[in-house]
């Protein structure tokens, strides 16, 4: 097995997960969808031994991932929601926005953060290529320009007059093919004083609690520090400061200038390379037994299912979110396992998942079904979803999440864990 990296160009030969064939996880199908062929990719990781990025094989094309029936709207999580708007107040107070400044974000989504920017009356553009989200976000008062983001286009708009005093791009960074273009564009559009913004998974925190359900076709990258540094060097950019972020997981938000730009380095940036040094994120060792732990993980989850099936439990999932699909469709595990899945998303309803056909259903159903068992995919928002449905655990409803360990809630607020 090999490949080309897609940042530095060296070969690639050392894998890092296989997870078998998969579906793009965000391509819900309908009823009708059933019965006509599915198409799926091989999910394999691999990584470089050169810079040390670790990235998918390419099979699937980026337009076939993004189409206009997009599914995943930002807003229908509400910690999300209050995530962004707290971004929102500090960047504005750190850089000292006003009216006259502008701010671009790339892959805005349906508007879950420009509005805050709208809102303050900061003159903002969101760039988007997906039509169903950028509708929303019009609907808001946004100005969306649909498209990809890449070099080509962040030169019509430098030449558009449109430089940006804040680039934001929040988990976009993981889902570019092109990444050196996609960096290169954002050096092109920022003004010479200009900041940009990066929110994106940390792989240090992927290793390390086992989160290879966030892997899928439609990330392409899985980052460090180290390596984004690297490749910001080499598109004419520097970082001068980061953030750890409990989302996702534990997620990174990057700092990034020109290099030209008078901004110096916090200490923060040196703190967290020195520990991707120390824990090995650039050696081979680091990386050597993510397949196992991945399996075993699975393996939990499986054994789970059979045994609440076999002991006459009822079982249901909530959170018809990407992570959700690809456990779901390594481990193998259809209706038969899990009846039906819910989800706040009006645009996810009626569809089913791709790959394991799962059907998915408004949250409301809860109330009369009332499982033994709701098992919650999405772990990282797990708890706004148990608030959510404090009345099931009233009621006798274990909630339960399997990474980075199987979890049950038998209370609000009460969690154990258990390994099985």
């Amino acid at each position: 097995m090999s490949g080309i990296c897609r940042h530095c160009g060296s070969g690639l030969s050392r894998q890092f997960l296989d997870l078998g064939f998969a579906p793009p996880s965000n391509a819900y199908l309908s009823a009708d969808d059933l019965t006509a062929p599915e198409i799926t990719y091989p999910l394999r990781l691999m990584v470089c031994d050169a810079c040390f990025l670790v990235q998918t094989q390419d099979y699937a094309a980026a337009d076939s991932l993004f189409d206009k029936d997009y599914a995943y709207f930002s807003s229908t999580s509400k910690s999300w929601l209050a995530h962004a708007a707290r971004y929102a107040a500090a960047i504005t107070d750190r850089l000292q926005l006003t009216g006259d400044s502008f701010v671009v974000e790339v892959a805005s989504n349906d508007g879950y953060l420009l509005r805050n920017f709208v809102d303050a009356g900061i003159p903002c553009l969101g760039i988007e290529p997906t039509a169903s989200t950028a509708a929303a976000a019009e609907a808001l008062g946004i100005p969306v320009q649909r498209a990809f983001f890449g070099e080509a286009l962040a030169k019509e708009l430098e030449d558009a007059g449109r430089s940006a005093d804040l680039i934001i791009g929040n988990n976009v960074y993981a889902h570019v093919p092109d990444i050196n273009d996609f960096t290169r564009g954002l050096a092109t559009l920022l003004k010479p004083d200009g900041v940009l913004t990066l929110e994106f998974p940390h792989l240090m925190r992927l290793v390390e609690f086992c989160q290879f359900d966030t892997v899928y076709h439609e990330h392409f990258s899985y980052l460090s520090l180290g390596t984004v540094a690297r490749i910001f060097d080499s598109c004419g950019l520097k970082v001068f400061d980061v953030e750890e972020l409990p989302t996702h997981g534990g997620s990174l938000r990057v700092y990034g200038c020109l290099k030209e730009c008078s901004r110096r380095e916090t200490q923060a940036v040196g703190a967290l390379l020195a520990e991707e040094i120390q824990r090995g994120l650039q050696s081979p060792e680091f990386y050597e037994d993510f397949q196992d732990r991945a399996e075993e993980t699975k393996n939990r989850f499986l054994r789970f299912l059979l045994d609440a099936k076999r002991d006459g439990k009822t079982v249901a999932g909530y959170g018809a979110a990407a992570k959700g699909n690809t456990l779901l469709n390594f481990a193998g595990a259809g209706p038969d396992l899990l009846p039906f899945v819910c989800d706040a998303a009006p645009a996810k309803q009626g569809k089913y998942l791709p790959g394991s056909h799962i059907p998915v259903l408004p949250p409301v159903v809860l109330t009369d079904q009332r499982p033994d068992y709701l098992i919650i995919l999405p772990w990282n928002i797990a708890e706004e979803i148990r608030r959510q449905n404090e009345d099931l655990a009233a009621r006798g409803t274990q909630f339960v999440t399997f990474i980075p360990e199987t979890r049950f809630w038998t209370a609000p607020g009460a969690a154990s864990a258990l390994r099985i």
